[in-house]
């Protein structure tokens, strides 16, 4: 298959795109395939950088300078408010997987680990001790 110039020009010229879709399905991935607890907590810090890329590269204009009054009527602004909203969905970010982080160590330490699967089975375990007659329907 032969790509034309313009196909591959376009290609090239959204490359921001291009990378914030593989980041971010890379992201997904990892959050969806993967038990353990900690590989999670990394696909979501995956995702959430493939949006910040894609608001931060989203913001950036080309000779664009900072929004600084000058004499020069033709000036092109660049627009600092995407930059500061990242600025704090970082720091939400970090705080939210220290969160996560720290609920993982506390799961560890009341289940002896951090997989999803056998997190479950232990509960199911536990569920069937405390509940004997649980599983048996009634017989009314």
């Amino acid at each position: 298959m032969m790509w034309d110039e313009m196909t591959v020009e376009f290609f090239v010229s959204h490359y921001n795109y291009w990378m914030t879709v593989i980041l971010m399905m890379i992201g997904l991935y990892v959050v969806v395939s993967r038990g353990n607890l900690v590989k999670k907590i990394v696909g979501l810090n995956l995702f959430q950088t493939s949006v910040f890329m894609l608001y931060i590269s989203m913001a950036k204009i080309l000779g664009g300078t900072a929004p600084i009054l000058t004499d020069n009527p033709n000036e092109v602004y660049s627009n600092p408010l995407p930059h500061v909203l990242i600025l704090t969905a970082i720091v939400v970010g970090v705080a939210t997987t220290a969160l996560g982080l720290a609920l993982i160590i506390r799961i560890r330490e009341s289940f002896d680990t951090i997989e999803e699967d056998e997190i479950f089975d232990i509960e199911q375990q536990m569920a069937k001790t405390s509940h004997p007659h649980a599983e048996t329907p009634n017989k009314c």
